[in-house]
C-alpha cells in the first residue's frame, strides 16, 4: 500500500512533464474554446494522468501475489490516486492558499479517488477473468473520461455557473465507486 502511494505522488511528475509536450508542439493551453478545451480536459490532461497512474498498479500492483481478488484492484488504484492528488493539491495550494485548499478538499481529492475506484474496479475484474485486455482498456477509458468530464467543466470559463458540471460528475463518479465498491465486495473470494 505504502509503495502504491508514493508511485502514484512519482505519477504525477511524469504527467507533468507529459503534460509539457502539447504545448511545446504548439497547443495553446489558455485559448478557451469549446474544442481546446476538449482537447486539454480529456486528451492532454486526463488520459495523460490516468495513463501515468494507470502505468504504476499495471507494473507494480497488478502482478503481485498480494493482488488476490478482485477488490484489491480498487484498493491499491486509489493509494496511487490518493498519492498522486497529494502531491497535485500540495502544489496547488502553494499557488492559491488556503482558499484553494478548502474547494480541492471537497473537490479533486474526492474526484481522484473516485477515478481509481473506476480504474481498480475494472482492473480486478481483468486479473481475474478471460477478458482481461477489454476489462484493462475499459478502466484506463472509464476513468479518463470521468477524469475529462471533471476537468471540461473546471477549466470551461465561458459562462458563470458552469463549475457545477464538475460537482455533477464528481457526483456521478461517487455514486459509480460506491457501486463498483459494493459489487466487488459482495463477489465471492478467490
Amino acid at each position: 500500500m505504502f509503495f502504491c502511494f508514493v508511485f502514484g505522488m512519482i505519477s504525477i511528475f511524469i504527467s507533468i512533464y507529459l503534460e509539457g509536450i502539447p504545448e511545446q508542439l504548439g497547443f495553446k493551453e489558455n485559448d478557451s474554446s469549446i474544442t481546446n478545451t476538449i482537447l486539454n480536459s480529456f486528451l492532454f490532461i486526463a488520459l495523460i494522468e490516468e495513463s501515468c497512474k494507470y502505468f504504476f498498479l499495471r507494473i507494480f500492483a497488478y502482478p503481485r501475489k498480494a493482488f488476490k481478488e478482485p477488490y484489491d484492484g480498487i484498493t491499491y488504484a486509489v493509494m496511487i490516486s490518493l498519492g498522486f492528488a497529494t502531491v497535485e493539491n500540495i502544489h496547488y495550494v502553494l499557488q492559491g492558499g488556503v482558499e484553494m485548499a478548502f474547494v480541492r478538499m471537497f473537490t479533486a481529492v474526492p474526484a481522484h479517488a473516485t477515478f481509481g475506484v473506476i480504474m481498480g474496479y475494472f482492473t480486478g475484474l481483468a486479473k481475474f477473468h478471460q477478458r482481461q485486455k477489454s476489462y484493462l482498456f475499459i478502466g484506463i477509458i472509464a476513468a479518463t473520461l470521468l477524469h475529462g468530464t471533471y476537468d471540461f467543466f473546471t477549466i470551461l470559463q465561458i459562462m458563470p455557473g458552469l463549475y457545477i458540471g464538475a460537482i455533477i460528475s464528481l457526483i456521478i463518479g461517487i455514486i459509480l465507486s460506491f457501486q463498483a465498491i459494493r459489487i466487488h465486495r459482495k463477489a465471492p473470494k478467490i
